[in-house]
């Protein structure tokens, strides 16, 4: 009969370093705090409070069962493996090696927590995608883009928002806000920040000839409402118009949609897919107050690149990703060197693989978002 003792030992290192990572004995001491808040009947008289106790206890109670439940599986592992042996059955061989590999591929995603090691990482994120240089072509590619991280996020489980959507003039998109919601949401989406480049037989030239085109994905956390920086009404310029019907279900066909300019920052967000122009510019104002905010933290921190990262042109040299689709099929991550042959997965959404691997260059490099 095989002999799963060195797997299994494996297996229980892994397990013992989540609970390191994790702080479990901590969580559970942290659990049982969080309980007795959320049993408190006057909680919900502060609903900013409350929302706060009931999050970190989702986010807590979630760890520690996760890693309760994984003990106990090994612990049956192990107990399996030691009864096989001891007997002689090799019956129970499929059995446990497929327990082996659950386990692995489990630990594997646990073991993705201890690279989250901003001080955001675990909230949701507000995006953007903007088409670069490239034209047609590009607008195309930023609307694949957009279905890229929609797919992605979808696989995940989480939830994603679209909040503007703008139509370029021929095809695809010029831009998109949206908003993905799910724990880590802006830890994982921080590897994904920069110019993407994609390489294909255009199917907008007639003479199908070779195009490379160029979109930015960029990306910020979302903040808690308490959270979020004063703004002086004085310093914006709202303007209303009509949505463009390129978003969500919803969007609306009357002057609903809202733009707002930050005029000493220069910054601009809109919004057009609420049901509402009063909901429209509440979200609005809510993605202006995450990017304030990101603004503020560079400047305390003296690094422009801090959250965005180095700010160039959306066009050669300053990819940090290729998808080339001819003469031949690769993603590659120029920052990491992590690439798939397999590019109709990744446009699928398949891109864990990427930000894993941009997490741990991270890491390895001390690289800040």
């Amino acid at each position: 009969m095989r002999d799963f003792s060195d797997d299994l030992s494996d297996l229980r290192r892994r397990l013992d370093d989540a609970r390191g990572y994790l702080r479990i004995d901590a969580a559970r001491v942290r659990l049982g705090e969080l309980e007795t808040e959320a049993s408190d009947p006057s909680l919900w008289d502060d609903p900013e409070a409350a929302r706060k106790v009931t999050t970190e206890l989702s986010r807590v109670k979630d760890d520690v069962d996760r890693v309760d439940r994984l003990e106990g599986r090994l612990s049956d592992l192990q107990t399996l493996d030691e009864l096989a042996r001891e007997e002689g059955d090799e019956s129970l061989a499929g059995e446990i090696e497929a327990g082996v590999v659950d386990l692995d591929g489990e630990l594997a995603a646990l073991d993705l927590q201890a690279l989250f090691t901003g001080d955001h990482d675990e909230r949701d994120a507000i995006c953007e995608i903007h088409s670069g240089a490239g034209g047609t072509d590009a607008a195309d590619w930023a609307e694949m883009m957009l279905r890229m991280y929609r797919r992605w996020a979808e696989r995940r489980g989480f939830g994603i928002e679209i909040d503007e959507v703008s139509p370029a003039e021929e095809a695809g998109i010029s831009s998109a806000t949206f908003i993905v919601k799910g724990r880590h949401a802006y830890g994982l989406l921080s590897a994904e920040k920069g110019v993407h480049r994609l390489v294909r037989i255009s199917p907008f030239d007639s003479q199908a000839r070779r195009q490379t085109s160029f979109a930015s994905f960029d990306a910020v956390p979302a903040l808690d409402e308490a959270e979020e920086p004063e703004i002086n009404p004085e310093d914006l310029r709202i303007d209303t118009y009509r949505s463009q019907g390129a978003g969500g279900q919803h969007v609306n066909v009357t002057d609903s949609a809202v733009r707002i300019t930050h005029l000493p920052s220069g910054i601009v967000v809109s919004c057009q897919n609420e049901r509402s122009q009063h909901q429209n510019r509440a979200k609005a104002m809510q993605i202006l107050a995450a990017r304030l905010a990101e603004v503020a933290r560079e400047d305390r921190r003296k690094e422009m690149e801090a959250f965005s990262g180095e700010k160039r042109d959306v066009a050669w040299g300053s990819q940090i990703r290729s998808y080339v689709l001819a003469p031949y099929q690769l993603v590659k991550d120029l920052r990491t060197d992590h690439e798939t042959g397999n590019v109709t997965a990744v446009l699928d959404g398949e891109i864990d693989g990427f930000m894993e691997s941009y997490l741990q260059w991270r890491r390895r490099e001390n690289v800040e978002d």
